[in-house]
């Protein structure tokens, strides 16, 4: 299968997910949560879908279990909105790069209010 044609499947499989978690999903424990990518296998049998929580570990830990616990219901709706030979199975996973590129912004932010309130001593 092209590398090419893999990435537009990708990007349309991110869409739709995206798309069935905010508008199709009830659970309570599901934060808002941002697709970031999508990874499939060769064979497009495997969606690893990661995504992004603004909130603090508890939801992270709560929107993780939720979506696992959707991940069947996601794909049945995956399943009827694009037509793939194989409806990938979906596996959630959190971007550990866009939680790593916040925290660095606050330890920054709190170095820069740490300097400002030394200089005005």
């Amino acid at each position: 299968m092209g590398q090419e044609r893999t990435q537009r499947v990708a990007e349309q499989i991110k869409k739709v997910i995206g798309g069935i978690i905010h508008d199709d999903l009830g659970d309570p424990r599901i934060g808002f949560v941002t697709v970031t990518k999508v990874e499939l296998s060769r064979d497009l049998r495997v969606a690893k879908v990661y995504f992004s929580l603004l909130g603090s570990e508890k939801q992270l830990r709560d929107t993780k279990i939720g979506l696992k616990r959707s991940s069947g219901f996601i794909r049945k709706l995956l399943g009827e909105r694009i037509k793939l030979r194989y409806t990938p199975e979906i596996i959630f996973k959190v971007d550990a790069g866009i939680e790593h590129s916040i925290h660095i912004s606050e330890i920054l932010s709190n170095l820069q209010e740490k300097r400002e309130s030394n200089g005005r001593k």
